[in-house]
């Protein structure tokens, strides 16, 4: 179900508003395999694999199975995502099939110094892999003091660790999995289908930079297995008393992450071209671009971005306001929500200041027919069932938890039972959230002679509003799932884990700062009269 989700959004975003696919859609694909490809490749699940707790948690990644199984996903479903981003591409529609007889092989694409780099990251991987083979087993021993002592009463015990064979053997087959699939996926890159919106050359690039994606995110995995043993190794014996360690293997994976990071893979020239120069220039002198109006509500869209980060810090600053942690159950849902308050708030003050300022009497109300893009409006409508179905299943997980007699699990102040407080403060949100869109459909129009503008703005506003919610609904589901993770385990049988949620949180952040091109697909339609008295 993932992958043919993932095929379908991927199929969205190449095709153009009038069919077919241009330029401009085909690189878009491409940053969307990179974007959802790197989404999936995070290997902070399994980063405590091997590691007997020394307390009265549950070891999950102690057996071969439960290491395997967390290293599986960002594995597999990282190649997973590059290999149905190429499968995505559509097929020929012209008459003629655009065609080329020469032999395509992998050297003849792929970007030198990035594959050298990457290979060399792979082999720093194995050699690190190799050496945690020979390290022995340690028993963990419970936290507790010493009753004498030079030093008063010192502290003892310590997290353990199983034997290094079985999970340099885990890695091991993660370590190859990875690089035969990158192999596999090389191989599919150099041998896929013309696109009749490129030419010969441009065809050529795009495999150039699809490699270029994909190296950069298996080299960080591979990157990730090499920490993963690293935390392993450094792990001193509990009955040594040691004070402190440090994995080394993970700093080096940082500036790994950094350097894929700024490794920017080449752009087309005919987007390059499109997209400065004189297309933009032409883009920020048009009319519609130079109205005070239009001016005002690209500001309020940076507001939108900078009002959540001055919220949180003074939120954090204002005296009496509980820091996270301090004890207040549900504090991690209230702060979503705070967030996603002020940008609606925000998005409402603008819609205030443009009838304040541009806003005229007696002039016909227009409303465009199509306010939001079909993309976004399925994307909010899947983020809301998803999180009334994750709030649900938390209700009754902790229901069953409280007949079981539970009540010390659930009273922690770790949000644990904080499902009734998302639930308030979704209302809430959602009543705030109608606040812009009456205010947009209530605004006196904008007296330009350019057709479609004041429609075009009030689309805007309402667009703003429905990706907030999205986000909003998608972020607070992860936060949730992670908060109230113990709610799971006696409904559906899940482990109490927390890398669902996080992936949900990161995918509401990822919707939030999409722009509103980026889910407008379609040509805007032309806008409807609403009649001066109509509400």
């Amino acid at each position: 179900m993932l992958a043919a989700g993932v095929y379908l959004v991927l199929r969205w975003v190449i095709r153009a508003p009038g069919g077919g696919t241009t330029a401009a859609t085909v690189s878009q694909h491409a940053l969307w395999i990179g974007v959802i490809g790197w989404l999936a490749s995070s290997l902070q699940p399994a980063g405590n694999a091997g590691i007997l707790p020394a307390g009265n948690t549950l070891p999950t990644l102690t057996t071969p199975p439960g290491i395997l199984g967390a290293l599986a996903w960002p594995v597999l479903g990282c190649l997973a995502v590059h290999a149905v981003g190429q499968l995505s591409y559509p097929g020929p529609r012209l008459p003629r099939r655009v065609a080329s007889l020469e032999i395509r092989r992998i050297r003849d694409f792929l970007p030198r110094s990035l594959a050298w780099t990457a290979a060399a990251i792979f082999v720093g991987s194995a050699l690190q892999i190799g050496f945690v083979a020979g390290l022995p087993a340690y028993e963990a021993i419970a936290y507790g003091t010493q009753q004498e002592g030079p030093n008063g009463f010192p502290s003892v015990g310590g997290d353990g660790r199983i034997q290094g064979s079985v999970l340099a053997a885990c890695l091991g087959a993660a370590w190859l999995t990875l690089a035969l699939g990158t192999a596999l996926v090389l191989k599919l890159i150099s041998h896929r289908k013309q696109l009749e919106a490129l030419d010969a050359a441009e065809n050529d690039l795009l495999r150039t930079i699809a490699m270029n994606r994909l190296l950069r995110t298996v080299a960080t995995i591979a990157a990730g297995l090499a920490a993963v043993a690293g935390n392993f190794a450094a792990r001193p014996d509990p009955a040594a008393n040691a004070s402190g360690w440090t994995n080394a293997a993970g700093l080096v994976v940082l500036l790994v992450l950094l350097a894929m990071w700024v490794w920017a893979p080449p752009r087309l020239p005919s987007v390059q071209a499109s997209g400065s120069g004189r297309g933009r220039q032409a883009l920020t002198e048009s009319p519609a671009a130079a109205h005070a109006a239009t001016r005002l509500v690209v500001s309020v869209g940076a507001a939108m971005a900078l009002a959540p980060v001055a919220a949180a810090a003074l939120a954090l600053l204002v005296s009496g306001f509980p820091a996270p942690g301090a004890g207040l159950s549900g504090l991690p849902v209230l702060f979503v929500a705070l967030m996603a308050a002020v940008v609606l708030l925000v998005t409402g003050a603008g819609e205030l200041l443009l009838q304040h300022n541009y806003g005229t009497q007696g002039i016909p109300r227009t409303w465009p027919r199509q306010v939001v893009s079909p993309a976004l409006l399925t994307t909010a409508i899947v983020a809301v069932v998803l999180f009334s179905v994750i709030m649900v299943h938390t209700a009754a997980g902790e229901g069953e938890l409280r007949e079981a007699g539970f009540d010390d699990v659930l009273s922690r102040p770790d949000g644990s039972s904080g499902w009734v407080i998302a639930a308030v403060a979704t209302a809430a949100v959602a009543a705030i959230a109608g606040m812009p869109v009456v205010a947009a459909r209530r605004r006196r129009s904008i007296s330009t002679d350019i057709h479609g503008l004041d429609a075009a703005l009030r689309a805007i506003t309402v667009h703003r509003v429905v990706r907030t919610m999205a986000a909003y609904c998608t972020a607070q589901g992860g936060v949730l799932l992670m908060t109230a993770s113990n709610a799971l385990p006696p409904l559906l049988g899940l482990p109490a884990t927390t890398w669902a949620g996080a992936l949900l949180a990161a995918a509401g952040m990822l919707i939030a700062v999409i722009p509103v091109k980026g889910f407008a697909r379609t040509p805007a339609t032309p806008a409807k009269p609403v009649r001066e008295g109509a509400r």
